[in-house]
């Protein structure tokens, strides 16, 4: 399994790839755009490592409290938090309650302090109902991008484990050594 640091050289080094082809695939800059910061942002901080602590989880800092119930809750390598399209929804579905959790607390307290009405039923379902009919193709351009982020992680752990796994298969050939023993007056 590589380190922390190699799967943030092998994001850096795809990231150019993963921006030619967006770019080949949409023709458009915005969803490039957000197909290469979803790829570098689960690259670095939003990938599948965020169920142990790693590199990705440590980036969060003030923030790591929030994956704390995450890392409880699944095993690593497990296919809810390394599955294929899987474990990056259900990052996204955690991260998006624990966003909306958070700002229900924000506008709770606010509402106490100042007073005005907000329904957040009605917030929830014009949200959704604006995402879906407006702007899908950003959310889909963005989940890819957050998927192809992950995917680089799974291969180059898959490709690690095997890479290892292959290594201790290998018979060491292990040289005989021989003493050289040198004919002297003593030894005749």
């Amino acid at each position: 399994m590589p380190s922390g640091k190699i799967h943030d050289q092998i994001t850096w080094f795809c990231l150019p790839l993963v921006i030619i082809l967006f770019f080949i695939v949409t023709k458009s800059l915005l969803l490039t755009a957000l197909g290469g910061f979803g790829f570098i942002f689960s690259g670095l901080m939003f990938g599948p490592d965020l169920d142990i602590y790693s590199i990705q989880f440590q980036r969060w800092r003030f923030f790591r409290f929030i994956w704390l119930p995450y890392q409880k809750t699944l095993k690593h390598r497990s296919i809810f938090s390394h599955g294929f399209l899987l474990g990056t929804l259900i990052r996204v579905i955690y991260l998006s309650l624990i966003l909306f959790i958070l700002a229900i607390l924000g506008v709770a307290i606010a509402q106490l302090i100042f007073g005005f009405g907000w329904h957040w039923q009605k917030f929830i379902f014009n949200s959704y109902g604006v995402l879906k009919n407006n702007y899908w193709q950003e959310v889909l351009s963005l989940f890819i991008g957050l998927e192809l982020g992950a995917m680089s992680h799974y291969l180059a752990d898959d490709i690690g484990s095997r890479w290892k796994s292959h290594q201790k298969k290998k018979p060491v050939s292990r040289k005989k050594n021989k003493k050289v023993v040198k004919k002297t007056s003593r030894n005749k």
